[in-house]
C-alpha cells in the first residue's frame, strides 16, 4: 500500500519549486507540478514516471485550477500536500507603478493562491487530512524596502490569510504553514520573474538604486540554497506539529528580529497613549 504523500506544487518549473519537485520525485513521493508553459516544465523535470504528474494551469483561471487539481486525484486518488510557490516580484515604487501593474501582482500571488486553496480544500476536508505551504516572503513580514511596496503587500496578505487559514482548518486535521524565504540562489532577480514599472519616474532615485542593486549585484549571488529550503519542507510537511510561520534563511532570520525589536520598541514607546484610548478610561 502506497504510504508516501502526495504533492501539488504550483510554479514548478523554476526556483524553489522546482528544487523541490526534483527531490520529492527522488524520494519516491507522487508529485503534480504545474507551470503556465507545460514544455518547460517537462524539460526542467525530464522525469517520466507514473509518479509525476506535470500540468499547464493558469492560477489566475479558477477553471484550470480545478481542472489540475482533480487530475491530480484521478491519478493518484488523494492530495496531501499542497505548495502554493506560482508568483513573480514587482519593483516601483508606489507612485510609479500603475493600477493594472499593481493588481496584476495581487491577481497571481494572492488571488491565484485563493483559487487553489478554495478548490483543493474540499477534498483535503473529505479526508481530514493535508498541510498547505504558502510561500511568501520575509518581504511578507517586514516591508522597509524601497521599491518592493506592492510586492510586500501581496505577501503580507499572504501572511495574513494564511494565519486565518490554518485556524479555520484545523479542526478538520489538516496545517497551514507561511513560508518566509530571504534571498536564494534562484532566477527570481531576473527579468522574467521581476517586473519593473512601464514609466519610470526620474525622482525616485533610491528606488532606482535598489533595482540596479538587485539586478547586477545580488542576482547570482543570494546566500540561499534553494536545495536546503526545499529538504527544510519535506520535514516539516512530515512534522506531527510543523510551524505556521517558516522562516527560512540566516537573512530571513535577522531581517525578522530586526522588525520585531522595531514593533516592541514602537509598542513601549507609545503604550502610555494607546491605554488611554479605551472608552472606560479616565485622565488621572
Amino acid at each position: 500500500m502506497e504510504t508516501k504523500k502526495v504533492w501539488f506544487i504550483t510554479g514548478a518549473s523554476k526556483g524553489l519549486g522546482l528544487s523541490l519537485v526534483k527531490q520529492l520525485l527522488n524520494n519516491g513521493y507522487r508529485v503534480a507540478a504545474t507551470s503556465r508553459n507545460l514544455n518547460e516544465l517537462q524539460a526542467a523535470v525530464s522525469a517520466e514516471s507514473d509518479q509525476f504528474l506535470p500540468l499547464a494551469v493558469d492560477i489566475k483561471s479558477e477553471r484550470s485550477v480545478e481542472a489540475a487539481i482533480a487530475d491530480t486525484v484521478r491519478k493518484f486518488q488523494r492530495v496531501d500536500v499542497v505548495v502554493n510557490n506560482a508568483g513573480y516580484g514587482l519593483l516601483g515604487s508606489l507612485e510609479e507603478l500603475s493600477d493594472s501593474e499593481s493588481r496584476e501582482n495581487f491577481e497571481v500571488n494572492v488571488f491565484g493562491l485563493l483559487n487553489v486553496i478554495r478548490k483543493v480544500m474540499p477534498y483535503l476536508r473529505e479526508q481530514k487530512s493535508g498541510h498547505i505551504f504558502n510561500i511568501a516572503s520575509i518581504g511578507g513580514f517586514t516591508g522597509l524596502f524601497p521599491g518592493f511596496g506592492v510586492y510586500c503587500a501581496t505577501k503580507f496578505a499572504v501572511h495574513g490569510l494564511t494565519e486565518a487559514l490554518a485556524s479555520e482548518v484545523k479542526q478538520f486535521g489538516i496545517h497551514a504553514t507561511v513560508v518566509s524565504p530571504g534571498y536564494f540562489r534562484t532566477d527570481f532577480l531576473t527579468s522574467g520573474s521581476l517586473g519593473s514599472p512601464k514609466n519610470p519616474l526620474e525622482a525616485y532615485e533610491e528606488v532606482r538604486k535598489v533595482e540596479q542593486l538587485h539586478k547586477s549585484n545580488i542576482n547570482g549571488n543570494q546566500p540561499g540554497d534553494p536545495k536546503k529550503a526545499a529538504s527544510v519542507l519535506m520535514k516539516a510537511a512530515e512534522s506531527t506539529s510543523p510551524p505556521l510561520h517558516l522562516f527560512l534563511g540566516e537573512d530571513s532570520y535577522q531581517l525578522a528580529q530586526d522588525k520585531m525589536n522595531l514593533l516592541n520598541r514602537d509598542l513601549e514607546e507609545w503604550k502610555y497613549l494607546a491605554a488611554k484610548t479605551n472608552i472606560e478610561y479616565t485622565e488621572q
